[in-house]
């Protein structure tokens, strides 16, 4: 019995000091689009306030369906404002979404030369036979992209040659690994210091798609067990120093 005590004391003393080792952290569900610009805002906070940040990349709609099956996320930064509107009417949010920034969709390609002119007439294209999109049912960027493409009356032309990434990321893959020819993707991404000045891309005006107001709300599960570190994290995205962050990639903040 002693010496069952003493290992567990042992135990204990090993997690605790295990604990302060480790230091303070959160866990952020990240829509993809924001995955490369999270990169400098996780390193920013943690040089201000010392906590790490874990980062969870995901379409909206895949994250906020974990968010529903209890995943353990302190804090949802999405990529339109459904999704974590709908996290807070059913109580897995603390307080209604914040609209940190405005998302600007881009079309892109990196494995053909392509003249992209503002009608996308060049998607009609022979020479062009994939088209990638994020999944519009989950992905904001890829209802977008659905928006643009009809209403240059080209949807109808283009669908059979549409291919469905789960999320922008894996829009991103198949765009850079050249598995197809073109595709929808958000202007962080082609800006971003992995994938600047690859292959060539075009703008597509944000008044032929409703606008990718892009929210972020702090989750009941951080509410309840990382109060302070996810109120400091929700407060830090709205700095200037995070706003600068963030047009660097290519955001709107008006």
């Amino acid at each position: 019995m002693k010496m069952i005590k003493i290992v567990l004391a042992a135990v204990i003393i090993f997690f605790t000091y295990s604990k302060i080792y480790a230091g303070p952290k959160i866990t952020v569900a990240v829509a993809a689009n924001v995955q490369y610009a999270m990169e400098e805002l996780k390193a920013e906070f943690k040089k201000e306030t010392g906590i790490d940040v874990t980062v969870i990349i995901g379409s909206s709609g895949q994250l906020t369906a974990q968010i529903k099956e209890g995943a353990p996320y302190d804090i949802f930064i999405s990529a339109d404002m459904k999704y974590p509107e709908a996290l807070f009417r059913e109580k897995a949010a603390i307080d209604s979404p914040r609209v940190y920034a405005r998302g600007s969709l881009v079309v892109w390609t990196t494995g053909k030369v392509i003249t992209f002119d503002k009608k996308l007439n060049a998607l009609l294209s022979k020479k062009i036979s994939k088209i990638a999109i994020a999944n519009p049912r989950t992905a904001p960027y890829g209802s977008a992209a659905v928006e643009a493409l009809k209403h240059f009356g080209i949807y109808g032309k283009v669908k059979n040659k549409l291919v469905y990434g789960e999320s922008i990321a894996q829009v991103n893959q198949f765009i850079y690994g050249s598995a197809v020819d073109a595709g929808f993707t958000a202007k962080s991404v082609v800006l971003s210091p992995q994938m600047k000045g690859k292959g060539s891309w075009m703008v597509i005006d944000p008044g032929f798609y409703k606008s990718i107001e892009q929210g972020c709300v702090i989750l009941k599960y951080g509410f309840d067990n990382h109060r302070a570190e996810s109120k400091k994290f929700f407060d830090f995205l709205f700095s200037q120093k995070a706003k600068n962050i963030l047009l660097k990639y290519g955001y709107i903040l008006k």
